[in-house]
C-alpha cells in the first residue's frame, strides 16, 4: 500500500481502476442447511409457566423441509444462475457432499471449501406453530473453522481476485479474511449482515473500514452507525460505495461527492418468503458488475433476482430462462436496461 495514501483512499483508488472491467470473485461466508418443521398445535398450550425451570417437552410435527442456505452459498448460487462462476470460500462438514454436488451443478466452484474432520455443516433447526411462535436452535459446527482458511493459497490456484466478498460467518474468520485482504491488497466487499447484532463496535469498524463496497439493509445501516459511533457521512467516507437495500422500496447507492442512485424494487412481485432476498440482490449486483453495465444496472439486476427469491419458498429453489429474466427487467426498468443486460444472459442459452 503506498505510504502517501490511507487505507480507505488506497482501496477507493483501486476500486476505480476495476469497477468497469472483468471481475473474479471469492465469496466467503457461511454454508448451512435449514431444517424447518411445522407443529399443528400451539406451543403455549404445552407450557406451564410455573414449571419452566423444569421444562421437558416434545412436539409431534406435521412436516419437515430441509433447505440449502448460508449467505455465501446463497450468493454463489445466484451468481451461477446468471452465468458467473464464483469461488465459494467457507467451511462445511463431511455431510456437505450432496450440497456440493447441487452447487457445482449450478456453476459454483466448491473446490476450496474446507471440510471439517470433526464437525457437521452448520445447521438451523426450527419448529413453528400456527401462531408464528418458533422454537429454534443454531449449530455453527464446521463454520467455526472458517478462521483457519487462508485466502492466499486459494488465489494462487484460481488467480488473484478482483473482489473478495466477506459475508456473515465465524467472526474470527471474517476478521482474518478482512485483514488478509488488506495485507495482500485484495479489494474486499463488506457484508456483515446477521453478524452485526452479535458484534461490538470495534469489530464492525475493522470489518468495513476500507471496503470497496459495503452492503447492508436499512436496519443494518442504522445498527452500523449506532455500534461504530460513526455518522452516516463517516461510514461513507470509509468505503468506496455504500449499497443499501430498502425492501419493497428498492435500493440506494451512495458514493462520496456524487449524487445518490435510487431505484424502486422490481414490479409485479408476489411476495411469499423473504429469506435469502438480500443474498440474491448481492448476487445480481455482482454479476452485473462483471458484465460492466454500471452501478444502476447492477442494482436493477439485483432487484430482479431478489424478486425471484421472495416469490419462492427456499433460498435456492428459483429458476428462470434468460428471456423470462429480461422480460422482468424490461417490465421494471425499461427496454434500455434489458438491452444492456441481454448480451450477457443470452450466452446462457
Amino acid at each position: 500500500m503506498p505510504p502517501t495514501l490511507g487505507p480507505t483512499d488506497w482501496y477507493r483508488e483501486q476500486y476505480r481502476s476495476v469497477v468497469f472491467r472483468h471481475v473474479s470473485l471469492l465469496i466467503a461466508g457461511s454454508i448451512a442447511t435449514d431444517h424447518l418443521m411445522s407443529f399443528g398445535g400451539k406451543f403455549a398450550d404445552s407450557l406451564v409457566v410455573e414449571q419452566l425451570d423444569k421444562l421437558s417437552v416434545s412436539f409431534l410435527v406435521d412436516d419437515l423441509e430441509i433447505r440449502r442456505g448460508g449467505v455465501a452459498a446463497n450468493i454463489c448460487f445466484g451468481l451461477g444462475q446468471l452465468g458467473v462462476r464464483p469461488v465459494l470460500v467457507g467451511a462445511a462438514g463431511e455431510d456437505f457432499a450432496g450440497y456440493r454436488s447441487w452447487l457445482e451443478r449450478h456453476g459454483v466452484d466448491c473446490g476450496h471449501v474446507r471440510i471439517s474432520e470433526t464437525r457437521h455443516t452448520a445447521r438451523f433447526v426450527c419448529t413453528t406453530d400456527p401462531t408464528g411462535a418458533q422454537i429454534a436452535s443454531f449449530y455453527p459446527g464446521a463454520m467455526s473453522e472458517a478462521r483457519l482458511i487462508e485466502l492466499g493459497p486459494i488465489a494462487e490456484r484460481v488467480g488473484a481476485p478482483d473482489y473478495v466478498l466477506i459475508g456473515a460467518d465465524d467472526p474470527d474468520g471474517m476478521l482474518r479474511h478482512t485483514e488478509e485482504c488488506r495485507q495482500r491488497g485484495y479489494l474486499f466487499i463488506a457484508d456483515p449482515s446477521q453478524q452485526l447484532a452479535f458484534s461490538g463496535g470495534e469489530l464492525i469498524r475493522e470489518l468495513i473500514d476500507g471496503a470497496a463496497i459495503l452492503f447492508s439493509n436499512e436496519y443494518e445501516s442504522a445498527m452500523i452507525e449506532q455500534k461504530t459511533g460513526w455518522s452516516a457521512d463517516e461510514v461513507l467516507s470509509r468505503v468506496g460505495i455504500q449499497v443499501t437495500t430498502l425492501g419493497r422500496n428498492g435500493a440506494r447507492i451512495l458514493r462520496r461527492g456524487e449524487e445518490p442512485i435510487e431505484l424502486a424494487a422490481a414490479r409485479g412481485v408476489t411476495a411469499l418468503e423473504p429469506t435469502g432476498v438480500g443474498d440474491a440482490f448481492r448476487a445480481g449486483f455482482l454479476a452485473a458488475m462483471e458484465w460492466q453495465v454500471g452501478l444502476e444496472r447492477a442494482a436493477q439486476v439485483g432487484c430482479v433476482l431478489a424478486a425471484y427469491v421472495v416469490e419462492t419458498v427456499g433460498t435456492q429453489e428459483y429458476a428462470f430462462t434468460p428471456a423470462q429474466f429480461l422480460g422482468r427487467l424490461e417490465e421494471s426498468y425499461g427496454a434500455a436496461a434489458a438491452d444492456d443486460v441481454a448480451p450477457h444472459l443470452k450466452a446462457l442459452g
